[in-house]
């Protein structure tokens, strides 16, 4: 790196500024002259003696010599000193007119003043551009004075805590007992720098990793900087993929323990028991099956969060591909007396989607109408425009209702209202999951609405490619 340019320095003889002798005899002269020719006017008019006359005027010109030493004097401590605050090397006596120096006073003043102006300027520019930094920041940073009041804050600290905390006390902000501890530690010089790890008691409650720095003490007293670092989503990160491992594992151990006992039973005491063979392989399939199902559904999930940021690109109509969905699971309806009616506007444009996971969507919600409603219940089936640039496709049942408090927790990963009851009918627990995040591929919506006793709807909303930013195509069916 190169070093930065330094001012140049003044040479070693020129270090001490001689004094302005010729400013000094200019002076002089200007003070003694008139004085001198008026002693000597009244000399000649006979008003004074000669002897009187000289000592007179020696004695004038002694006060003139003195007083023009003195006000030289300070003239020259003043310039000498401003340039040195301005950051020049002492002027010579030379450099200064003899007659002008009180005009270099003045023009001295006026670099002062111009001085301190552009100091002001960059005091403003820095003080607007640390607002500016501070505000860009995403965490909370509050600046605290030596009274642990709060004397600045960023925009996201105004954000969470509000925009009346400027000027109160960090204990009106958070009433952590961590938090006043490290920024009293820190404010009384305990220690130049405090942290810890909290919990904020907010609505579902924040993480925060807390950091508390000493700032250069001044004139004004000690300061420091806190600074909030928003844990939460992190936390839920890690919550989540350890629930997921948990119960994925939790999810391939029952058929796995299953399968094992069964196979034991066979080796052994079943081993010559034809109507247990038969009983126990039919188990074990339903239960490999289960096993298969799950790491399908593992892996579809996965590969559709893998493409959730990418909008599909095939433009398709909905309604053949909703028949086709029915038509597809006719015969599970059929064994409960189910029958599906088909409500669609056949009017209605395309849509921009991938046409297998649509089909998987809307199979899925079907396939769970089925096994959820009453038997003997229809499973009602509608597509219809929504606003001036939405299509919804509703799948309602009449099933027994899904409770408030569940359904905003139903797209979670192997959550269920009734896990006996979905294992028993095949579920794995991802089905919604994976709906959730492939509608949110072709950037729509999903809502769920239920009543105890009445049965549920499940409405996915998908925007018409004039919504979406995509170019109309061809339909694909």
């Amino acid at each position: 790196m190169t070093e930065p340019a330094k001012s140049p320095q003044p040479a070693a003889g020129n270090t001490v500024a001689r004094f302005p002798v010729t400013r000094w005899f200019a002076l002089f002269v200007l003070l003694g002259l008139p004085q001198a020719a008026i002693i000597l006017l009244a000399r000649l008019a006979g008003a004074l003696s000669d002897v009187s006359a000289w000592m007179i005027i020696g004695a004038l010109l002694a006060v003139s010599a003195l007083f023009a030493a003195w006000h030289t004097h300070a003239a020259w401590r003043v310039l000498r000193r401003t340039d040195e605050i301005l950051g020049g090397a002492p002027r010579q006596s030379g450099e200064w007119d003899a007659l002008t120096m009180i005009g270099e006073l003045g023009a001295t003043v006026e670099r002062l003043r111009q001085t301190l102006l552009d100091e002001q300027g960059q005091v403003a520019l820095h003080s607007t551009t640390a607002d500016a930094i501070l505000n860009a920041l995403p965490d909370p940073v509050l600046l605290l004075d030596d009274g642990r009041n709060i004397a600045r804050a960023n925009f996201a600290a105004r954000k969470f805590f509000g925009n009346d905390i400027i000027g109160n006390d960090l204990a009106v902000a958070m009433r952590h007992p961590a938090v006043l501890d490290a920024a009293d530690a820190v404010l009384r010089g305990e220690t130049g720098m405090a942290s810890a790890d909290l919990t904020l008691p907010v609505p579902d409650g924040r993480s925060f990793s807390l950091r508390v720095v000493a700032l250069p003490a001044s004139s004004e007293g000690s300061a420091a900087v806190l600074a909030l670092h928003d844990l939460t989503a992190l936390r839920k990160a890690e919550k989540m993929r350890a629930d997921f491992v948990a119960n994925a594992s939790h999810e391939l151990r029952t058929p796995l323990a299953s399968l094992v006992g069964f196979i034991e039973t066979l080796l052994g005491p079943a081993r010559d028991d034809e109507a247990a063979r038969i009983r126990f392989l039919g188990i074990m399939r339903d239960q490999a099956a289960r096993m298969a199902r799950l790491i399908q559904d593992l892996l579809s999930l996965s590969q559709i969060e893998m493409r959730e940021h990418d909008r599909p690109s095939e433009t398709i109509a909905l309604a053949p591909l909703l028949r086709d969905a029915a038509a597809a699971l006719e015969p599970q309806a059929r064994a409960k007396q189910m029958p599906i009616r088909l409500v669609l506007d056949e009017s209605l444009p395309p849509v921009r989607g991938a046409r297998d996971e649509l089909m998987q969507v809307f199979q899925n919600l079907i396939d769970n109408a089925i096994k959820y409603g009453r038997a003997e219940t229809p499973v009602e089936i509608a597509l219809r425009a929504v606003e001036a640039d939405w299509l919804e496709v509703g799948v309602r049942d009449h099933g027994e209702g899904i409770p408030r408090e569940h359904l905003p927790r139903l797209t979670e990963r192997f959550y269920r209202v009734d896990s006996a009851r979905s294992r028993d009918l095949g579920g794995t627990g991802l089905g919604l999951a994976i709906v959730k995040h492939i509608i949110n591929r072709h950037r729509g919506r999903l809502v769920i609405e239920s009543e105890l006793g009445e049965g549920s709807s499940f409405m996915v909303r998908l925007p018409l490619p004039a919504r979406s930013g995509l170019p109309a195509g061809p339909p694909v069916s």
